[in-house]
């Protein structure tokens, strides 16, 4: 990687590089593509993906699953962070809950769908519910530890200027634990985007899960690959889109680390 001007740019090795590894299984993926039914061929799957998702299922599936999934992370975000917050701040209140909080978070998401089902019924308010139960630990549990660990020197800081309440929170917790709150939500989007599709596989009638598990019912092999092309490509896509929010969400923390190397 080059520098200019002091800003990283990307040479054509770096470039290579990254694109090798895919490249490379494309290949090894035509070249056993086809040798069975259930293993169709790339340039099989590509025209499934393009008469498949270029169609109005983008609406009536793709939409709806990224809505439910916004809207369960974003519950999941501020639970989380809600919670987690004072929970970080009162060591009594964390030796209180810690053995509730472990006993909950070691209950996997997907074995809950049921129970929620009975209690939301099966609409979107379930398909949400179940994506809030999986991605709120994470965000949880590394908000506790983000604001355990603030400066206790800084803590004193605050106090002798005075910097209290909503000044103090925002200025001094929240910003001293977002990168460990940053690392829940990173570990959270994975979560969802498993937790969306696992979701809409039980009762539902639309929805990436849904038809994924429908074109596999109805043998239509490579458009159910196309699918699981989809959710990688959703996936990756997400993750380079939240990689560019962090950055910018800690700007300061990355800037204070490059200038203390």
């Amino acid at each position: 990687m080059r520098v200019t001007r002091g800003r990283p740019r990307l040479s054509w090795r770096a470039v290579l590089a990254a694109a090798g590894l895919p490249v490379l299984l494309v290949l090894l993926w035509w070249l056993v593509g086809g040798l069975s039914f259930y293993l169709p061929g790339p340039d099989r799957v590509a025209r499934a993906f393009a008469g498949t998702w270029f169609s109005r299922r983008l609406l009536d599936d793709v939409l709806p699953s990224l809505l439910r999934l916004l809207a369960g992370y974003a519950v999941a975000g501020l639970v989380g962070v809600g919670l987690g917050v004072p929970i970080g701040l009162s060591p009594r209140l964390r030796a209180t809950l810690e053995p509730v909080l472990e006993f909950f978070r070691a209950i996997p998401p997907p074995v809950l769908v049921p129970l929620i089902m009975l209690l939301a019924g099966i609409d979107t308010p379930m398909k949400v519910l179940v994506i809030v139960s999986g991605c709120v630990w994470p965000i949880l549990l590394n908000t506790v530890e983000g604001v355990r660990a603030l400066d206790e020197v800084l803590s004193d800081t605050c106090r002798m200027y005075g910097v209290r309440g909503a000044s103090r929170l925002r200025r001094f917790v929240l910003r001293g634990a977002s990168p460990q709150i940053m690392a829940g939500l990173r570990q959270a989007l994975s979560i969802g985007i498993i937790l969306m599709v696992i979701s809409e596989m039980f009762a539902s009638s639309s929805g990436l899960g849904f038809t994924i598990v429908l074109f596999q019912r109805q043998f239509e092999i490579a458009e159910m690959w196309s699918g699981i092309l989809l959710l990688g490509l959703l996936g990756l896509g997400l993750s380079l889109l939240f990689r560019r929010v962090e950055r910018r969400v800690l700007s300061w923390y990355h800037g204070s680390g490059a200038a203390r190397a």
